[in-house]
């Protein structure tokens, strides 16, 4: 897939999105959800770039492989210390911020 085709998939979503974010309960639950499956695909996105699988990751965890599958596919609540791991074994920092 090249990059035009990424783009149009991209902005296809994005026109996907603003209509399903027109139905209340729809709305509702990707408020609730929203941020946690944000997390879990920045997490992809870091492990992916620094090329390790998930197999690693998790070992310089101290974790299990499935946990981490778990938390990309955003089926997990992270705490602060789970972020932080992530983060370490990543060799990133962790930066959380109260916005308005």
């Amino acid at each position: 897939m090249n990059k035009i085709e990424k783009n149009q998939k991209a902005a296809d979503f994005q026109v996907y999105l603003a209509e399903k974010l027109k139905n209340p309960k729809f709305k509702r639950c990707y408020n609730e959800y929203g941020k946690q499956l944000e997390i879990a695909y920045q997490i992809l996105r870091l492990r992916k770039q620094k090329r390790i699988s998930q197999s690693e990751l998790a070992k310089k965890m101290g974790t299990r492989q499935s946990d981490v599958a778990r938390m990309e596919s955003g089926q997990q609540n992270f705490t602060t210390d789970t972020l932080q791991k992530i983060a370490s074994a990543l060799k990133c920092n962790l930066e959380i911020k109260f916005v308005r």
